[in-house]
């Protein structure tokens, strides 16, 4: 379950995050005292007038930031990407080059790889999406157990502890989530899977796998 499972270091600015040989959610208690450390706000980008832009933000160039959108921030965008109408950005985010953060997105506290799409009415909280990987329309990255308890990774029989009470889901690079799933707290995709849609989705998926889920459906004349 180390990054580099999951993860190509070489498709981020910030590989830095990760500490050597600690699973990938690691990372995510790193987020604040990273950007606390290095960030140094600067638009260099076209932001619309009426997009709402924090005093934290660091957005680089090539990048556009469409009506509407908010950026709390602190938040560290990086080259080339779409920040889309609505769309949402809290605080402690970082996002690679060539990324598109759709319209009506929310994200928070979670670090996005270079060329990774997430186009349509997601969440995305307390989590760490690969490169080039692809999140269909609404999907979501649940990131709070129902009980509020310590998020534990199952692994089959296996259960490893994170020591986060907020931790939403490891996309490795290349994996594809169909429209409409919703990933559960501790869910680690393996690179290049693929989830169907409509799918609720938990423990370890491996890479290079299909999660398929078909409805069982009844055709019937009408009367």
């Amino acid at each position: 379950m180390n990054t580099t499972d999951y993860l190509d270091l070489r498709h981020t600015e910030h590989a830095d995050l990760f500490p050597a040989n600690q699973p990938a959610w690691a990372a995510l208690a790193q987020i604040i005292n990273y950007l606390s450390r290095c960030l140094k706000p600067q638009i260099l980008g076209t932001v619309a007038p009426t997009a709402h832009i924090g005093a934290e933000v660091f957005i680089d160039e090539g990048t556009v930031v469409e009506p509407n959108a908010v950026i709390k921030g602190p938040a560290w965008i990086g080259k080339n990407c779409q920040v889309r109408a609505g769309c949402y950005i809290r605080e402690n985010v970082i996002v690679g080059d060539g990324v598109v953060l759709g319209n009506s997105c929310e994200f928070k506290n979670c670090v996005v790889f270079d060329h990774c799409e997430v186009p349509h009415y997601n969440y995305v909280g307390d989590s760490i999406l690969g490169h080039k990987a692809h999140l269909g329309a609404g999907v979501i990255l649940s990131n709070v157990r129902l009980d509020r308890g310590e998020v534990i990774v199952r692994d089959g029989v296996d259960l490893h502890s994170t020591g986060l009470k907020k931790f939403g889901a490891i996309i490795g690079d290349y994996a594809e989530v169909g429209c409409n799933s919703v990933v559960n707290p501790g869910t680690l995709i393996g690179r290049r899977s693929v989830i169907y849609p409509l799918t609720n989705v938990s423990g370890v998926i491996p890479a290079d796998s299909i999660l398929k889920n078909r409805q069982q459906q009844s055709l019937i004349p009408r009367g």
